[in-house]
C-alpha cells in the first residue's frame, strides 16, 4: 500500500521540481548565466543547450507516468540537476555575485532544494518498499 502511495506522488514530484527547474532556466537567461560561467556563445548557445535540457525532463516525465524503470532513472536525474543547480548558485552568491539575487529568484532556488530533497526521499521510500514487496 505505502509503495502504490509513494508511487502516485512521484510523477506529481517530478513535475514540480521540473517546472521550478525550467522556470530558474528562463530566469538565468535574464540574468545572462553564460556570462556568470565564463560560456562563449551568450544567448544562442544558451538557448540551443537548453532544448536538449528540457525535452530530456518531458521525457523522463513521460517515461515515469507510463511505469518505466527509466522515469526513475531520470527522476535521480532531476534530483541531482537541483542539487547541482543549488550547489553553484550558493557558491556564487556566496562569493557576492549579484546575479539571482531578486526575491522570486532566489525563491526558485530555494523551492528547488526543497522540491529535489523531498523527490530524493519519496525515490528512496518508494526503491524501499519496492524492495520488500519483489
Amino acid at each position: 500500500m505505502q509503495s502504490m502511495s509513494t508511487k502516485s506522488i512521484l510523477p506529481w514530484l517530478y513535475l514540480v521540481n521540473a517546472t521550478v527547474l525550467i522556470t530558474h532556466q528562463i530566469d538565468a537567461a535574464y540574468w545572462h548565466e553564460w556570462d556568470l560561467f565564463g560560456m562563449p556563445g551568450g544567448v544562442q548557445l544558451n538557448l540551443l543547450l537548453n532544448i536538449p535540457l528540457v525535452m530530456l525532463m518531458l521525457f523522463g516525465q513521460q517515461c515515469l507516468i507510463q511505469g518505466r524503470a527509466a522515469g526513475i532513472v531520470f527522476s535521480w536525474l532531476l534530483v541531482a540537476a537541483g542539487i547541482i543547480a543549488i550547489s553553484i548558485h550558493s557558491y556564487f552568491l556566496l562569493q557576492g555575485d549579484q546575479s539571482f539575487r531578486l526575491p522570486v529568484s532566489l525563491g526558485l532556488l530555494a523551492t528547488t532544494s526543497f522540491l529535489s530533497l523531498v523527490q530524493a526521499v519519496a525515490l528512496f521510500v518508494f526503491h524501499k518498499t519496492h524492495n520488500q514487496i519483489t
